[in-house]
């Protein structure tokens, strides 16, 4: 398990997510998808993900450009679990 309050560790643990990007106490990534639907599509398939993981990412929707943000709002930095969720996240947009 990655101690995500070191900065190190989890800068270490980001390599594993090259698409996406510390941003403060969250990671994001942002993906663009070739027509609006396709990316209510990809929306609706993370979500499915999140509820089976019972870890939710933030989701911001702009056409075609979608922007995932993941943090545990309950301890206030990332921790493993969004993580995981990251990875679960790569594997629906690949």
């Amino acid at each position: 398990m990655v101690d995500t309050k070191n900065e190190a560790a989890l800068e270490s643990a980001m390599h594993r997510l090259p698409a996406w990007r510390q941003e403060g106490q969250a990671i994001t990534r942002t993906v663009t998808v070739p027509s609006f639907l396709d990316g209510i599509e990809l929306v609706n398939r993370v979500a499915q993900a999140a509820e089976e993981a019972q870890h939710h990412p933030d989701i911001d929707i702009r056409y075609t450009t979608l922007t995932f943000t993941l943090t545990s709002h309950d301890v206030g930095h990332v921790t493993e679990r969004d993580l995981k969720m990251a990875a679960r996240i790569d594997t629906l947009v690949d």
